[in-house]
């Protein structure tokens, strides 16, 4: 892809991809003995092991962002409150933080691969459950889906890095931007799919398990021609949660989610308050959660050649917060200007917040843990932020006073991403069992 860029442009683009990569977390790093690298017998054999982990990582967002895009069709023909469509887009985060410790006893009972194939196939399931017009369904599929994505979550990464150890630059750059590319797909064309499919919300947000299905169908025969071994955790790590740097990197990580949820679950609808029409809306989201491609890929390249990353972490939530106070306030025509800087921003701070985890780890197996401290209790921090703002919106009726709630999610971003970014280490130690 870099055939046309300068020989310099394209190296350094190269050695972006790989710091990138390096910043990825391997979920399987305590198991003994070490899963196997397959065997690829031909170059189309593994082409096509990348595109299906491609492939399933676009699936890992559409769950987020398609319920945005219709959350007032959904209030308006059920009849849910402000506050129960905060609790909406508030369940899949809250599962992100609750399944993920699963992730690796999963992988290390039946493997990895069998595990996703396992996620791919309840992700369609929740996902088709949100299309039966039943309120308990909705939040049932809701929750289910998001367990799924949990655990994908946290195996994809490790899967990335050790079965393509000399492409993990290009396969970085290609997930990263899958992840996107779902969540902005999901944001831009579920409201035109539901115009399509006769103006049924729920037919829209089902439609999104047929992508997932695709998939199952293209990785089932690849995880099913692994051979299980079953595996045991030959390593503990000790002192971690009682270690205040640990927590500063858990609540930045925690924090900044927060933010990020309440653009992926209240986005659209602010700005269809503000009088964009919902395809608009979401094309706007589309392009924020796009622009966060390119600080996903550059942050962490700038962030390890510094010493310090306490005044990058601060400017990103600067950067953040100031596109979702203009996307509040600003004109409507300057909607794309700020949605481009929140976009930058907060895919900047998800970058850094990974980058946190390694710089401050001192081996990988202290990365791997610390990264299971900060999705579990980041995550089920960062789901009351779509919480508050479903309450906000309830009690007055406006999305305006969120404004206070963004503010200060970036306050205390800031503050813990200050102290995240010094230039030390978690006081942990790996033991071998």
């Amino acid at each position: 892809m870099n055939q046309h860029l300068p020989p310099e442009h394209s190296s350094r683009l190269t050695a972006d991809l790989d710091i990138a990569a390096k910043q990825l977390v391997d979920a399987e790093v305590d198991s003994v003995p070490q899963p196997r690298v397959p065997d690829f017998k031909t170059p189309g054999a593994q082409i096509l092991f990348g595109l299906s982990l491609v492939l399933i990582a676009y699936n890992l967002r559409p769950v987020f962002s398609s319920a945005s895009a219709l959350l007032p069709e959904i209030i308006a023909q059920t009849g849910l409150s402000s506050f129960g469509a905060g609790v909406l887009t508030t369940l899949p985060v809250l599962c992100l933080g609750l399944f993920a410790p699963l992730a690796p006893r999963l992988a290390q009972r039946i493997g990895a691969e069998r595990t996703l194939l396992g996620v791919l196939l309840l992700l369609a399931l929740g996902t088709a459950l949100r299309g039966l017009q039943s309120l308990p369904l909705l939040f049932i599929g809701t929750a289910l889906a998001g367990g799924c994505i949990a655990i994908g979550n946290v195996l994809l990464p490790g899967l990335v890095k050790r079965d393509f150890a000399s492409r993990t630059g290009m396969m970085t750059g290609l997930y990263t931007m899958a992840l996107c590319a779902g969540a902005a797909s999901a944001a831009g064309l579920t409201l035109p799919v539901q115009k399509l499919l006769g103006g049924s919300w729920s037919l829209a947000l089902s439609a999104w398990a047929v992508p997932a299905l695709v998939v199952t169908t293209i990785w089932l025969p690849q995880a099913l021609a692994r051979k299980v071994r079953t595996k045991h955790a030959g390593f503990k790590v000790v002192g971690l949660w009682r270690d205040r740097l640990a927590w500063q990197v858990t609540l930045f990580m925690g924090l900044q989610s927060a933010l990020a949820y309440c653009v992926f679950g209240w986005l659209a609808p602010i700005l269809r308050d503000r009088g964009l029409d919902g395809t608009t809306a979401g094309v706007v989201v589309s392009v924020s959660v796009m622009a966060q491609v390119f600080t996903c890929l550059l942050v962490p390249s700038i962030a390890v050649r510094c010493r310090n990353q306490s005044l990058i972490n601060v400017a990103l939530v600067t950067i953040a917060v100031a596109g979702l106070l203009g996307l509040l306030f600003a004109p409507l025509s300057t909607v794309w200007l700020w949605a481009v800087v929140q976009g930058i921003g907060q895919g900047g701070l998800i970058a850094i917040a990974m980058t946190m985890i390694v710089l401050r780890s001192p081996d990988s197996h202290v990365a791997s843990h610390l990264s299971g401290m900060a999705q579990c209790v980041g995550y089920m921090l960062a789901a009351v932020g779509p919480l508050l703002v479903g309450l906000i919106h309830s009690v007055t009726e406006s999305y305006a006073a969120t404004a206070i709630l963004f503010v200060l999610l970036g306050i205390g971003v800031a503050i813990f991403g200050w102290g995240a970014g010094r230039a030390l280490q978690v006081q942990a130690r790996t033991i071998t069992l």
